[in-house]
């Protein structure tokens, strides 16, 4: 009764059968995969920008996205690690990192949202002969193209803190920090149930009556006169 009659408990810093299968539905290969891409690309986006940066006011917004860079390429990392080996403490780190990941995500959208688009006669004015329109239009496409990244970042952060979750509420688990574990309240004993006693009804067979012998009447048969034979036959002999 109890516990142990809910099945089986994992060993410390183990998942159970259940656990794992929620967290690799999750497909964390594939989206630590994408979190590795989205990074590279971000950097080679920011660096291209810095490459005008006397012409861009918003260059240190840009240096934030080289920093954060770093941190997209731990979280896809550690995500990929997790999904190959899953456990409970790489599920508890992957929780942690996507949460710093999603809150700098988050920042770097509100930064850079501001520039879009790019506008070139409100800051500094004496260098809008300089800037062109198709320069307007490329510094234009990069932030948004910055921008679409930051948000599937984030949408990827919200799912794995999701999953992270539900893994942990499966097994019963607190956030770091909590060493305790929620135990189940163990089931209310069942009463027995006393077997109801049958009375025993005995039947006692009733013997049929014999029925009664028929009577059979003799009639008395009248006796048989001797044959006489005739005179004639006698004669003859």
């Amino acid at each position: 009764m109890g516990i142990e009659s809910q099945g089986p408990t994992a060993p410390a810093g183990n998942l159970t059968a259940q656990q794992v299968k929620t967290f690799q539905k999750m497909e964390p290969k594939a989206l630590g995969s994408i979190q590795i891409i989205i990074a590279v690309l971000c950097l080679c986006l920011s660096v291209s920008i810095l490459q005008i940066y006397y012409e861009v006011h918003f260059y240190p917004d840009v240096i934030v996205v080289v920093v954060i860079v770093v941190q997209l390429l731990a979280s896809g990392s550690i995500l990929i690690h997790a999904g190959r080996f899953p456990s409970l403490f790489w599920v508890k780190t992957t929780l942690v990192v996507h949460l710093v990941s999603a809150a700098f995500a988050t920042a770097m959208l509100g930064l850079l949202s501001r520039h879009l688009p790019y506008r070139q006669d409100s800051y500094h004015c004496e260098h809008c002969r300089r800037l062109e329109i198709y320069a307007v239009l490329l510094i234009d496409g990069l932030l948004a193209t910055l921008v679409l990244f930051l948000v599937v970042e984030l949408v990827i952060c919200i799912v794995t803190i999701l999953f992270g979750l539900k893994v942990l509420a499966k097994g019963g688990l607190q956030l770091l920090g909590v060493g305790q574990r929620v135990e189940r309240p163990a089931a209310a004993p069942t009463p027995e149930i006393a077997p109801v006693q049958q009375a025993e009804v005995v039947v006692t067979e009733v013997e049929p009556e014999p029925a009664p012998a028929a009577v059979i009447e003799e009639v008395p048969t009248p006796p048989t006169e001797p044959q006489v034979e005739p005179i004639d036959s006698i004669a003859e002999v």
